[in-house]
């Protein structure tokens, strides 16, 4: 298989924070260039590279003397349906079916392929989750990045291409449940025996972790 350049690479990353991770909304302006290449850590010419390849897929446009922006087009990307609340349950039965199926190897994947930037990166995130729920703070955002820094990290491309689902499958759950007081006391639980695992470089660990994660999430929420 050929190795993908730095600009490949670059565009690829971007693409992910953009409509995987949601880092950036439709219509969103990007960060300047100095900026954008310093957090990705490349040079600005595979930056400038790595935009061009987006924009050609209308996942960016350029608004000539105004900068580089997140197209509205992705908002149909991430659109799978989920958003009525109303019609919820049979979805978040499917949604979290296909999580029960697909976190617990990504946690596996990640454990054993991680950098030491990503499973510091991992940590921080659970940590983060872990001080939103402690402070009764909403913690929506901070669940979602830090499945999504496992996600990542297990260097899988279509693992990173079904993060939409799941973070929908995450906002879900917190906004729409009866039993959010639950939830969120098993969430610090699990999360902190996950991160447990992860610490360790526990694969096995952290795969069944995950699974108990997400078996409580099922059972809390009466989705079976």
């Amino acid at each position: 298989m050929e190795k993908k350049s730095l600009s490949q690479q670059t565009a690829d990353r971007l693409y992910n924070m953009i409509v995987a991770e949601r880092r950036m909304e439709p219509g969103e302006k990007l960060p300047n260039e100095v900026e954008l290449a310093r957090e990705l850590g490349v040079s600005r010419t595979t930056l400038r590279e790595a935009l061009h390849a987006l924009t050609s897929r209308n996942i960016l446009e350029v608004r000539r003397g105004r900068g580089t922006f997140v197209s509205p087009q992705i908002a149909h990307i991430n659109d799978y349906g989920f958003s009525d609340l109303d019609q919820l349950r049979g979805q978040l039965r499917d949604l979290f079916e296909l999580r029960e199926i697909f976190e617990p190897s990504a946690a596996r994947l990640a454990c054993l392929r991680a950098t030491p930037e990503e499973m510091a990166e991992i940590l921080s995130r659970g940590q983060a989750v872990d001080q939103c729920i402690r402070a009764g703070r909403d913690r929506t955002r901070a669940d979602r990045e830090f499945h999504a820094a496992i996600v990542r990290a297990t260097h899988n491309e279509f693992m990173m291409r079904l993060l939409p689902m799941i973070n929908q499958a995450v906002e879900a759950a917190v906004v729409s449940g009866e039993h959010r007081d639950q939830l969120a006391e098993d969430t610090r639980r699990d999360h902190a025996l996950i991160m447990d695992f992860f610490q360790k470089r526990d694969a096995a660990g952290a795969e069944h972790a995950m699974a108990i994660h997400m078996h409580h999430s099922i059972d809390v929420m009466g989705l079976k």
